[in-house]
């Protein structure tokens, strides 16, 4: 069997719904892998203890079948959308600390699917960008080859799926 950082979305949510690992279980590994995966700096800002308790909640959903379509799904936020009491900076210095008071049409939609935030992903400043090079906190790193751009300006998103540090991000350039 793959490693539970290994699954696709898709068989991340066939395994919760089969009940083969808990939702908890699948956010520490993802947790982890993100942990022992900083040099990629894929991640402006990590949110562990949101992902853990909303896996909590998660899993008591899937026992009781209330669960919802992305129910206990870890997720990758690229840090373009505004993410209610959570740091949202666009990789911008003039955003560097900016906690917006409202959430995302994109991120509120996520939530109320079951998706859990992991954390926020790493981009060109404000978007504007090919290569995820002008982000203030400093280039996405590529797992697959340390000379190769990460992928467009939602580079932080592409770097995580590729080292399996996530099933799903989103992204507006990646899935």
């Amino acid at each position: 069997m793959k490693k539970l950082t290994e699954l696709c979305l898709h068989e991340a949510r066939e395994g919760l719904l089969n009940k083969d690992f808990t939702s908890k279980e699948l956010a520490l590994d993802h947790i982890e892998a993100m942990e022992s995966s900083k040099l990629l700096n894929a991640f402006i800002t990590e949110t562990p203890e949101i992902a853990i308790k909303s896996a909590e909640e998660s899993d008591s959903r899937l026992s009781n079948g209330t669960n919802r379509e992305l129910e206990g799904i870890p997720i990758g936020v690229k840090d373009m959308f505004c993410t209610k009491g959570v740091l949202t900076t666009a990789s911008s210095k003039m955003l560097s600390n900016f906690i917006p008071p409202y959430e995302s049409t994109v991120t509120e939609n996520l939530w109320n699917e079951g998706a859990l935030l992991i954390g926020k992903l790493n981009n060109d400043e404000f978007a504007m960008g090919s290569s995820n090079e002008t982000s203030y906190f400093g280039n996405t790193i590529n797992p697959i080859g340390k000379n190769l751009v990460p992928g467009g300006s939602s580079g932080g998103s592409a770097s995580a799926l590729a080292a399996n540090l996530t099933p799903a991000t989103i992204g507006t350039d990646t899935g």
